[in-house]
């Protein structure tokens, strides 16, 4: 797994080199779904320490066995009645897929006086079996999104098709970029278009190079998953 780190930090700079970016600009978050504990810290020990988890029980008996230095990102769908268990735990949700979750993010965030920040999961492909908002109604969702006192929107997210040729991604990931700027070319007051997290183990180069700033990384450091679900 150190190797794996090392390898994927390499070609996060080299992406970020082509593009002609700085590699500081680009976040690399492990997705821990699944693994143990012992390789969560086999990883921070070298160095990483924002980890990406699917499901919120896993997180929360995750959180509570490590330390406090680990960031945690809530990376997969979320059901509305879990919401509550994630304010103040996580540094972000990227998976913000409808305005009645946000709602009820904003509910929960207010009842213990705390800022949320989010991302707005975007169904960029339009694949029936994703979530997300249609790059169509995005920018009218953005302000819904700021009109809620206690969430704070600081990007999108998207997860581009499986394939099995990284490039046929690329107008997809491209398509994201263009559609932040879009966004963030309102000036929403509150709406920030700062995070772009997109590009996975399979594709997260080809992201990078169309302005991912955040990639989400889980078989290419921890190998392949044994499914229990």
């Amino acid at each position: 797994m150190r190797s794996n780190l090392k390898s994927v930090q390499h070609r996060i700079s080299d992406a970020c080199l082509r593009a002609g970016r700085d590699p500081s600009e680009v976040k690399l978050i492990a997705v821990s779904k699944t693994k143990p504990v012992h390789d969560i810290e086999v990883l921070e020990e070298a160095g990483q320490l924002s980890f990406g988890e699917n499901y919120v029980q896993e997180l929360h008996a995750k959180q509570a066995e490590l330390s406090r230095k680990t960031e945690w990102h809530m990376i997969g769908h979320l059901q509305r009645n879990k919401v509550r268990y994630l304010i103040g735990t996580v540094a972000l949700i990227h998976s913000v897929d409808s305005i009645v979750l946000a709602e009820q993010i904003e509910k929960e965030a207010a009842k213990k006086n705390r800022m949320m920040n989010i991302l707005m999961e975007i169904n960029i492909a339009e694949e029936e079996t994703k979530w997300g908002f249609r790059k169509e109604e995005a920018e009218a969702v953005a302000e819904q999104i700021a009109a809620f006192p206690h969430l704070r929107l600081k990007g999108l997210m998207t997860s581009a098709p499986k394939t099995d040729c990284p490039e046929t991604n690329r107008i997809y990931f491209r398509n994201m970029k263009s559609l932040a700027d879009q966004i963030a070319r309102q000036k929403i007051p509150g709406v920030s278009m700062g995070i772009l997290s997109m590009g996975m183990t399979q594709d997260f180069e080809i992201a990078i190079e169309e302005g991912s700033t955040m990639v989400r990384i889980g078989t290419g450091l921890f190998g392949e998953r044994t499914y229990s679900r």
